[in-house]
């Protein structure tokens, strides 16, 4: 695949329970104000060893902000081989709308 879907989040909270995996592509304060449970950080810094260490047949969700910035990454992602990669419409922010107790802050 090399390319993305753009999916809501009730479709990104079926995919989590199959054991899908996501990254956030916010930056380091807004992920730490709350983000999904098992979510990672990705940015520039440690986009080399994520793409080294992780099992791209696995589903990955990339969430940003609002869902804009997610479809860039997940694009990126796509091209880098992750062979089922989403971008979750409404980013963070929807999904805190929609679910508040999925929510996980450091």
């Amino acid at each position: 695949m090399t390319d993305f879907k753009r999916i809501g989040p009730d479709e990104a909270a079926r995919l989590f329970d199959q054991g899908a995996n996501v990254v956030d592509v916010r930056d380091a304060q807004s992920f730490a104000s709350g983000h999904i449970p098992s979510a990672i950080r990705l940015d520039n810094t440690n986009l080399p060893q994520y793409l080294a260490d992780t099992d791209r047949s696995t589903p990955l969700v990339v969430c940003c902000y609002h869902g804009n910035s997610s479809q860039s990454a997940a694009a990126y992602l796509a091209s880098a081989g992750f062979a089922e990669v989403y971008s979750l419409d409404g980013g963070f922010d929807l999904w805190h709308r929609e679910y508040p107790e999925q929510v996980t802050r450091d």
